[in-house]
């Protein structure tokens, strides 16, 4: 008679509720996987390798596998929190040991700006150079930008109107042209926009529009005259120099446009010399803000005009853009889909300081935990594959968001009451053996 089966069964059982309990104490643990005892049947070796009345003499744990489901992601409040929606793994390191993988996406950023687990291992990625432009490659240590961003005077700008063809005419008329900026008969309508000088100032720059005389086909000519915090431009678009009256008005227009009889899109546009007509240049002359600081000349921007228009409707301004921004501090991070980190900016800009850089591997399973919710690649696992997310197999990643364990509770409650039986049954078998060896001894 043997006890191998009964004390197998037994090692074996309280190995199985080892596995349940380990599941169910990280079912609160993020990025943790839940694993799964895997036993086998064990059989003496018999004479020859052959034999049809085999009885086996036990069971034995042959793997503790981990099972790579994807949890459930939970929504948090921190920007540096990431969850994997999907397969692949971050990419964690310390400069000297091999790459950790791990899915817990609890990341900080380091006093030097480098992203880090709670462990203090930097999670890898594609740097961004100066410009943004993210810098594909070998992944290194993401480092986030720590200073501001530099201003950036403005080069062009774009404007898109409706002027109302069914206003009077301002302009003095007889073919000649002036305005008084301080008296608001003298133009129909304006518009105000900011632009940005070398040292990233504020520029006001304020549009006046005048309806000039309508040609006897019923084409109209509408003058525009431009001011910088206050001041007459000095040239118009074709650069020939503005006159001013003796109050300092312009007498003659930044850029004169004329409409088609039939409206809609301008026919010419003085200073354009394409067809149909576009962008003209645009040189700011310097001034003082209303702050009282001097600004700085501003030469050479692109006014692109093409998209204004005349029709018998209000006058509507529907866009004012320009490339232009004042230096601005680091506010803020944000973690893009695709594992793109952009940098937010106090003055409204945003700029790409990185790309996080995910790996996953052909058999997931074969992997080495390490703890603190990490793995080491094998041989069993095969090399890593690496990507950005969203790419092939890659999963998504979503920012303000953690992957919570994939651990059924539920499922491991009734595993281990299974378990438990399991164990009471071959503590029996144990007991049963030892009942009739005794029988045995006590015969005479």
């Amino acid at each position: 008679m043997s006890f191998q089966q009964g004390l197998s069964g037994l090692n074996s059982a309280s190995r199985n509720l080892d596995v349940i309990g380990n599941n169910i104490a990280n079912s609160g643990t993020y990025g943790a996987k839940s694993s799964r005892a895997e036993f086998a049947d064990v059989y003496a070796a018999s004479l020859n390798g052959a034999g049809t009345n085999q009885i086996g003499i036990g069971t034995s744990l042959q793997t503790v596998a981990q099972q790579f489901s994807q949890g459930n992601i939970t929504t948090t409040e921190n920007p540096m929190d990431l969850a994997i929606n999907g397969g692949g793994f971050f990419q964690l390191s310390d400069g000297t040991n091999p790459i950790r993988y791990s899915r817990n996406g609890q990341f900080k950023v380091s006093k030097d700006g480098f992203v880090v687990n709670n462990d203090g291992l930097k999670l890898m990625g594609y740097p961004a150079n100066g410009a943004g432009v993210i810098q594909p490659g070998t992944a290194q240590p993401l480092q986030l930008p720590t200073g501001g961003i530099p201003p950036a005077v403005t080069s062009s700008l774009k404007m898109e109107f409706n002027l109302d063809s069914r206003l009077k005419t301002t302009s003095p008329g007889g073919g000649a042209t002036g305005i008084d900026l301080q008296d608001s008969t003298t133009y129909n309508n304006a518009t105000s926009m900011t632009v940005y000088d070398a040292k990233g100032q504020d520029v006001a720059v304020t549009f006046y529009f005048q309806k000039g005389e309508t040609a006897a086909n019923g084409a109209d000519t509408w003058h525009i005259y431009a001011t910088a915090n206050g001041t007459p431009f000095g040239t118009d678009a074709t650069g020939a120099p503005i006159t001013l009256d003796a109050n300092g008005n312009p007498t003659t227009p930044y850029t004169t446009i004329t409409f088609p009889p039939s409206g809609g899109a301008p026919a010419t546009i003085t200073g354009s010399a394409a067809t149909p007509p576009g962008a003209i240049t645009m040189d700011v002359p310097a001034g003082v803000s209303s702050r009282g600081n001097s600004t700085l000349p501003i030469a050479g921007i692109q006014l692109d005009l093409s998209n204004i228009s005349e029709n018998g409707s209000s006058f509507a301004v529907t866009a004012l853009t320009q490339d232009g921004y004042a230096p601005g501090q680091l506010t803020g991070i944000q973690v893009a889909n695709d594992g793109t980190v952009l940098a937010r900016y106090s003055n409204g800009q945003s700029k790409p300081a990185g790309q996080v850089e995910l790996a996953n591997f052909r058999n997931p399973q074969g992997l080495q935990a390490l703890g603190g919710n990490m793995w080491i690649r094998t041989v069993a696992s095969g090399d890593a594959v690496v990507g950005v997310p969203g790419d092939g197999n890659m999963g998504a990643l979503q920012s303000g968001a953690l992957e919570e364990s994939n651990v059924d509770l539920t499922a491991e409650l009734v595993n281990m009451v299974t378990a438990q039986r399991a164990y009471q049954a071959n503590a029996q078998t144990i007991k049963t053996q030892d009942q009739v060896m005794q029988t045995i001894v006590n015969l005479r």
